[in-house]
């Protein structure tokens, strides 16, 4: 039998031809407004065009915190795919086990039994089917939250042009200020009713905001006095991107269920988790068929996983994400007063989340295409226009920071008008 041999993208034309027929006629629209190049492959913190033009990525949503194939895990997804690839679901899976105790081990507090599935959305999924079998018949969430698209994570994510297309399929969930913990507290004393709180320790997809300090730890509070069970997400916060293990590590706060995803693929293989503790995971431990998924915990992920929190530990990339990410902030915050614009772009970050905040959602776009342009890869924000996100590896060199600084340098000097 003759191998298939795939071909390498290099037709724009027709590539864009079958977007516009087979996937997705706006989405098809915009690239070809943007002129996007042809992503090809990726190596390290490099992504390359059909042209075999470089890219620093600095992107990719949270995902390539280990950059893009990181040999280690490469070897364990590639061993794996060879001896087995899809588990039954009937014999013993040995991964998924090895896989869940080596992330239980890395979770704080007692956050010891882990449901693997395949996206973050549905890892919030997960979570709030689990508080409703813990008895919770309300949900409160927070304004400019971003939970996933699903219906269950979109009833909880907190921006209505989201929400309203499916307003009447969605659950009924309660929004309040994030960072307000008396509004927490207001609506939590409203009704007897128990009650689900769910929230990221840091909205990413908001544009990086922070709440105030002492925030997480009071909302642990007032979930203890309320009876209510706390959900937080870590899907891009977690792993080690703001330079610590887990955001929620800084006031060492402990949810009841913690939602997990983006760097755990290792940049390799999509894979997300929700973990709970032993009390709350009752229910999926009595009745381990109530919630299931076909392709969740498939070896092929679970060697990943292995593999992706073998490589954060034993490179000390926690740490590395710590100094990197005060060192760019500095840095970056050196450009914006250096070029007259520290009061008109805002800077916020930990660790290696950053977020640049603009007068207006078109300057951001501009900066993303002026980064491109810059041969520079980085994020929009879905939940505020206005803001352009960083989230590069630690495993980013001298020279790389160098060429992110002088790169944003050179697409603020062209995006902003007046510069």
């Amino acid at each position: 039998m003759n191998p298939i041999v795939i071909e390498p993208a290099t037709d724009v034309e027709q590539i864009g031809q079958y977007l516009r027929q087979h996937v997705n006629l706006g989405y098809a629209r915009l690239a070809s407004l943007m002129n996007l190049p042809t992503e090809q492959s990726s190596r390290g913190v490099y992504i390359y065009d059909s042209q075999g033009r470089q890219y620093l990525d600095a992107g990719g949503y949270g995902v390539f915190f280990l950059g893009h194939g990181h040999p280690v895990v490469v070897e364990a997804v590639t061993r794996q795919l060879q001896q087995n690839a899809l588990a039954s679901k009937l014999l013993l899976n040995p991964q998924q086990a090895f896989a869940a105790q080596a992330l239980a081990a890395r979770c704080p507090g007692n956050l010891d039994y882990v449901f693997f599935c395949n996206s973050g959305a549905e890892a919030t999924e997960a979570g709030l089917k689990l508080a409703r079998l813990n008895g919770c018949r309300r949900t409160l969430s927070t304004l400019g939250g971003f939970h996933g698209k699903t219906l269950g994570a979109l009833a909880v994510t907190g921006r209505e042009s989201y929400r309203e297309p499916f307003s009447g399929l969605l659950s009924e969930s309660e929004f309040v200020p994030f960072g307000d913990s008396a509004a927490l507290e207001h609506q939590l004393r409203a009704s007897s009713d128990k009650a689900c709180v769910i929230l990221e320790p840091i909205q990413a997809e908001a544009g990086v905001i922070l709440p105030p300090a002492g925030y997480l730890r009071r909302v642990r509070e007032l979930c203890d006095q309320y009876d209510a069970v706390l959900i937080i997400d870590e899907i891009q916060s977690g792993l080690g991107r703001t330079g610590h293990w887990w955001a929620c590590d800084q006031e060492q706060v402990v949810p009841d269920i913690m939602l997990v995803g983006k760097s755990l693929s290792g940049g390799c293989v999509p894979v997300s988790a929700m973990v709970a503790s032993a009390a709350i995971y009752a229910p999926f431990n009595r009745n381990p068929t109530v919630h299931t998924t076909t392709f969740g915990a498939n070896p092929l992920a679970m060697a990943a996983v292995q593999a992706t929190l073998h490589v954060i530990e034993q490179e000390n990339l926690v740490e590395r994400a710590r100094l990197m990410g005060q060192d760019l902030h500095a840095r970056f915050n050196a450009l914006l007063q250096q070029m007259g614009l520290a009061e008109r772009v805002k800077l916020r970050s930990a660790g290696l989340l950053l977020g640049f905040e603009f007068t207006d959602a078109s300057i951001a776009a501009n900066m993303v295409m002026a980064l491109i342009e810059q041969r520079i890869i980085v994020c929009h924000s879905l939940n505020d226009h206005r803001v352009v996100r960083l989230t590069p590896s630690p495993l980013l060199t001298a020279q790389d920071c160098n060429r992110l600084i002088e790169g944003f340098a050179q697409a603020l000097a062209t995006s902003i008008p007046s510069l």
